[in-house]
């Protein structure tokens, strides 16, 4: 064999190969550009962190080549109107709460969360095990956008308020920020309902245009400083047991995306999602001591208050269900779900939690 044609043939060989392979993994892994706008502003590092999450996982897993630019509400439009710049393709992507939306259609307040809904670890089976992301990016669709699960909360608190809330009495009147089918809810109850992005509460609280408030939980409530206008903490958060919080993805420019940039966004939310319950566990218990320390009076809702949500939230599922027929086919898939994951929680996590709650109240942990 003649040596020097044979690593001649080789190398011209490895040539052409190259020169194949380099249009072929150009076409894989494309330069893109995406700006994703969040709807909280960046003081709130927990919550707005997950478009932060996002962008870094889908950066550094394409080598740069598919770059995502996150932008803090307000910079490119309001938090409240950020899906909406979705789906008119001012951007790419919204990291967000579907039930923001919800009085443009009801059923957008089953993406994140719904009176007496699903706990976090039950919202996440829901949508990866069960139906949940089938049914709600059917629902998306329609708006010309696609979803995925990008944070949850875990159970939030009940809010700020001036005043005691004692009983069903205490409420009447009173001009509360409530997000979501909560808001529907607690206007059945006599409450007066407000809407406002989290950068807005606190000024409404201060002058007192609002006489309550509720927004997530100690960490965040912290940090947007309600406990210096509202010094009465309630809970649970009845209306918010499990919120996710969406990536909201123009349909058209998901659709166009290679398969592995699908992917690899798909994992990067996966990982925001889990990523943000994780810090909410962790930084939420030293948080609610210094709210403590600095004034928070911690009160729960009474019973009667609670009842009377629980039965206004069925009544109001009804009627919507009357006429949202989109609406009444999730809501029950997800309330059979609920059926099933409280008779197995009741065996599994809640007994296992009482005995250890028992241990850290008799300061045996």
């Amino acid at each position: 064999m003649d040596r020097r044609k044979f690593l001649t043939g080789a190398t011209t060989g490895a040539i052409g190969a190259a020169a194949l392979a380099a249009p072929a993994i150009a076409q894989e892994k494309p330069k893109l550009q995406w700006r994703i706008t969040s709807s909280f502003p960046k003081s709130l590092d927990t919550i707005y962190g997950g478009a932060e999450t996002i962008a870094r996982y889908v950066n550094e897993g394409s080598d740069g080549q598919f770059e995502i630019q996150v932008f803090a509400a307000g910079e490119i439009v309001p938090g409240l109107q950020a899906a909406d710049a979705v789906t008119q393709g001012t951007v790419e992507m919204a990291h967000t709460c579907s039930y923001y939306y919800w009085g443009q259609d009801e059923t957008f307040a089953l993406g994140t969360a719904i009176p007496f809904g699903l706990n976090a670890r039950q919202t996440n089976a829901w949508f990866y095990h069960g139906d949940g992301n089938r049914l709600m990016n059917e629902f998306f669709a329609t708006k010309g956008i696609y979803g995925l699960p990008a944070g949850n909360t875990g159970a939030q608190m009940g809010g700020w308020y001036r005043n005691e809330i004692n009983s069903l009495a205490d409420l009447q009147g009173q001009k509360v920020r409530i997000a979501g089918l909560a808001g529907r809810v607690v206007e059945k109850l006599g409450v007066v309902p407000q809407q406002l992005a989290g950068g807005d509460i606190y000024p409404a609280l201060e002058r007192g245009v609002i006489d309550g408030a509720e927004f997530v939980g100690p960490y965040d409530d912290e940090k947007l400083g309600f406990v210096k206008v509202a010094p009465f903490y309630y809970y649970p958060g009845w209306w918010e047991g499990g919120p996710t919080v969406h990536n909201f993805i123009n349909l058209e420019k998901w659709n166009a995306l290679p398969k592995n940039y699908q992917s690899l966004l798909t994992a990067a939310c996966q990982a925001a999602n889990c990523d943000m319950l994780a810090d909410y566990d962790y930084k939420n218990p030293a948080a609610i001591r210094r709210l403590v320390n600095e004034g928070a009076k911690l009160r729960s809702f009474s019973q009667d208050v609670l009842q009377a949500a629980y039965e206004a939230s069925k009544e109001i599922y009804a009627d919507i269900s009357a006429s949202n027929p989109k609406f009444k086919e999730i809501y029950e898939n997800q309330q059979a779900f609920k059926r099933d994951a409280y008779l197995w929680a009741q065996l599994s996590e809640y007994t296992f939690d009482t005995f250890m709650m028992i241990q850290q109240r008799n300061g045996a942990i």
